[in-house]
């Protein structure tokens, strides 16, 4: 009997030869908590502050390492291979024990990593080398539009692979099913039953159509790893093995198992994860169409003006400087400058509007937007991923390959899971062959094989990226654009929204709408001089000025010891004359008295306008106001805000009755008024030092800092680039609307995260023990290997339906 009993644990060799490489399996390597958490692992993100102010987003070979050490590098590699959670830590875990590489960032759904390293000692070719060698592929992802090329290349011929193997597999599947039943069948002619043509018929499935299993698990058991090809491997050759013995050497085993053989298993069970594989990569293709869907976008040829001659070129060719002239309802080609003719643009795919916006000689144009009627020629700016929509593309896939903080608990639970199975497989096949009463070798192997097969993690690694890559994906679609991960994570949990006042709520474009004078001042002088000392301010308040004296065909004189208050006001002297426009600080600091004008200064900020004080020569002069325009969605994002139980604020240096005005027009909260610039951030701090999750939206460079401070910073993307790289969503339209697209596509993203969660662990925490036999003295049920395989292969397939199910988002 020990003989008999031996032989049988040799069916099972796979299985318990492994279990020595866990018991010293390390603890996780996890990421690094002075990294922080999703947010790019401690790379600088495309929209992270940049040393160049002008790009909006950073191409891969400017994106460095935000760690302390300036030789950091970043580089970028597409990953083979990868089915489970797994094989996301058995990866993550090799590329942080290669010497010189500071962080990893694994994703199983994107099929990449981004690895932080020090080029002084290490180079991607030697971190591609240590992946192979724990039985992946990896390869340096190039540039956005070449990477996805490559990529699409890659997944059709696995495809066409796997649809080759599968062909093949499931036919001999089928005849070994029948060959198993014992002629249930009636035109089965006996012949299937033999075990020497089954024996034949399931050597090429075990071999060649699984070969994969085999050659990935034997790859990671010799570096003490372990994934869900180990399980099938495991699985399979158990079955295969037993089945075997019982073929060639049948007195080696009890007379209990004499006869049995478990070749339709093997097979069934490879072709039924080979079929589950197939369905989840044309699902899993899915979720990245946001990506090809802006590459697309792109006009493939540009004409282009060179030595006086026009030309046709690949737009791969156009460079910085060229010339390049647009037709009537041609695609810009690329981003640049319009140096002569005049024309209205179609820029709804990048902002939203539907109107076309007019342009002329020193207007910006964006590259795949549409030429209406005019022509004009245009001077190339920015190329290739270096254009806006190139940039765009580049921050989703970065967004698609970031990490969630909710995945830490999937990489810390797949690192115990895999050997946990392992020992749990044994000690089934142990309880079963050792029973008291009715023991029997054949239902030991069913039972173990069965608990091997269904536990592969496979859903537990696919339920959050998936999730994160529709979610950001369809964004992009809403004008939305969020950072990362950990953005789309915190969003839904906000439940403060602190929003500026110009160019935010309003439009940004102020008109002079009042000049109240003082005795001894007239309206034409007061202008003249005002407009004059304005004439170097770059501010929207002091533009509407300029405009307003143009338009009446004032001449302006320079300004001379112009200085700027910031907070208070501009100084400068016109003609001799030293003027003064800005608050009542700054008339104080001046000793200007300003009693007889705060009646006028009081009923101009009540009814909504932005008064100044003015004073010239060094005495009062006039009160000049000047009025925004409400951006027509202000109130409806407020209200749609409030119906959401949030709070909402309004933050601006303008003075507290002009900001109340704005403020009761659109039904904020409560006003937060003559706030410095350098002061919103303390303000934002104070707001989560109450526990508030807050979110700033904001469009100026003064909200820079305030995005960056808070939990999720918002601009306006026809802000500033610098409040763009501060914040960790992008609107790429005006509207307000996105601030509340945004918070609910998060709260979306993450009920499909725990959805999917969810249907990854009820698989397994139910599957593992019905397959281990627990229902069986109760219900005499006994879990098949083949409806394990099909379970295991269903709970991938359903978390994948289920992420792209977020493609239904409308806002």
């Amino acid at each position: 009997m020990a003989f008999e009993l031996a032989a049988s644990l040799g069916a099972l060799a796979l299985a318990a030869a492994a279990l020595w490489f866990f018991l010293g399996k390390r603890t996780p390597s996890l990421p690094s908590p002075l990294m922080g958490e999703g947010q790019g692992e401690g790379v600088l993100s495309p929209l992270s502050p940049s040393p160049n102010p002008d790009l909006v987003l950073g191409s891969p070979d400017q994106i460095v390492a935000a760690a302390p050490i300036p030789s950091l590098e970043t580089a970028r590699l597409s990953v083979l291979g990868m089915t489970c959670a797994s094989c996301v830590l058995a990866i993550d875990r090799t590329l942080r024990g290669v010497p010189g590489v500071t962080e990893a960032n694994v994703n199983l759904a994107a099929e990449q990593a981004s690895v932080s390293f020090d080029p002084r000692q290490v180079t991607p070719a030697e971190m591609i080398s240590a992946i192979q060698q724990v039985g992946y592929d990896a390869r340096i992802a190039g540039g956005l539009q070449e990477s996805q090329e490559a990529d699409e290349r890659s997944r059709q011929r696995d495809l066409r692979l796997l649809m080759l193997k599968f062909g093949v597999g499931a036919p001999i599947a089928i005849l070994l099913f029948i060959g198993s039943t014992g002629g249930l069948f009636r035109w089965d002619p006996g012949l299937l039953a033999n075990h020497y043509l089954q024996f034949g018929l399931a050597l090429p499935v075990q071999f060649w159509v699984g070969w994969q299993f085999l050659a990935s698990a034997w790859k990671s058991a010799r570096h003490r790893m372990a994934d869900m090809n180990t399980l099938i491997a495991a699985g399979t050759l158990a079955a295969f093995s037993y089945s075997t013995v019982a073929t060639f050497a049948e007195g080696a085993l009890p007379e209990s198992a004499a006869g049995k053989v478990y070749f339709d298993t093997a097979a069934i069970i490879i072709t039924l994860i080979l079929l589950g594989r197939l369905l989840e990569a044309r699902a899993k293709a899915r979720t990245s169409d946001a990506i090809r869907k802006l590459i697309g976008l792109q006009p493939q040829t540009a004409t282009v003006i060179r030595d006086g001659v026009e030309a046709e070129v690949a737009i791969s060719e156009v460079r910085i400087g060229d010339r390049l002239p647009v037709k009537p309802s041609e695609k810009i080609p690329v981003d640049g400058v319009v140096l002569s003719g005049s024309s209205a643009v179609d820029e709804s795919m990048v902002t939203g509007e539907s109107v076309p916006v007019d342009k002329g000689p020193g207007d910006r144009v964006i590259g795949a937007t549409i030429n209406t009627v005019g022509a004009f020629t245009m001077e190339a700016t920015r190329v290739g991923e270096d254009g806006l929509l190139g940039q765009i593309a580049l921050m989703v896939r970065d967004a698609q390959g970031s990490r969630a903080s909710i995945q830490r608990l999937v990489d810390v639970v797949a690192g115990y899971f895999v050997p946990s199975v392992m020992l749990v497989a044994f000690a089934t096949f142990a309880a079963w062959t050792l029973a008291p009463s009715d023991p029997e070798l054949n239902r030991s192997i069913a039972a173990a094989v069965a608990v091997l097969i269904i536990a592969c993690p496979c859903a537990l690694g696919l339920a959050t990226p998936t999730s994160i890559m529709v979610g950001t994906g369809k964004g992009t679609e809403f004008g939305v654009l969020v950072r990362n991960a950990e953005t789309l994570e915190t969003a839904h949990r906000v439940d403060t929204v602190i929003f500026d006042k110009t160019g935010t709520l309003t439009l940004g474009k102020p008109t002079l709408s009042h000049i109240r004078t003082a005795p001894g001042f007239t309206e034409a002088r007061v202008l003249e001089l005002v407009a004059a000392a304005e004439k170097l301010s770059e501010h929207p308040v002091a533009r509407s000025i300029t405009s307003a004296a143009a338009e009446r065909g004032v001449v302006l004189s320079e300004p001379s010891d112009f200085e700027m208050e910031p907070g208070q006001g501009i100084q400068a002297r016109i003609d001799g004359h030293p003027v003064a426009v800005g608050n009542s600080s700054l008339m104080t600091s001046l000793g200007v008295s300003i009693d007889n004008l705060l009646d006028d200064f009081e009923s101009l900020a009540k009814a909504g306008n932005t008064p100044m004080y003015v004073a010239i020569d060094e005495r009062p002069a006039a009160i000049i106001a000047v009025a925004d325009t409400l951006k027509e969605d202000a109130a409806q994002a407020v209200g749609e805000l409030k119906r959401m139980g949030i709070r909402t604020l309004m933050i601006t240096g303008d003075n507290r009755y002009a900001a109340q005005a704005i403020a009761d027009q659109v039904g904020i909260d409560e006003v937060m008024a003559e706030v410095l610039p350098q002061d919103k951030i303390s303000r934002v701090a104070e707001l989560q030092k109450e526990g508030n999750i807050v979110a700033m939206v904001g469009d100026g460079i003064n909200d820079a800092p305030a995005l960056a401070q808070a939990n999720v910073g918002i601009a306006i993307g026809a802000g500033t680039d610098i409040a763009i790289e501060a914040a960790d969503v992008t609107l790429m339209g005006d509207r307000l609307g996105g601030v509340v697209t945004a918070i609910k596509l998060s709260g979306a993203t993450m009920r499909n995260i725990k959805q999917n969660l969810f249907f990854a662990f009820i698989y397994n925490t139910a599957g593992i023990p019905i397959a281990a036999g627990v229902l069986y003295p109760f219900f005499g049920l006994l879990l098949n290997p083949g409806i394990a395989a099909l379970a295991m292969a269903a709970s991938s397939l359903s978390v994948t339906l289920n992420a792209l199910r977020l493609r239904r988002f409308n806002g």
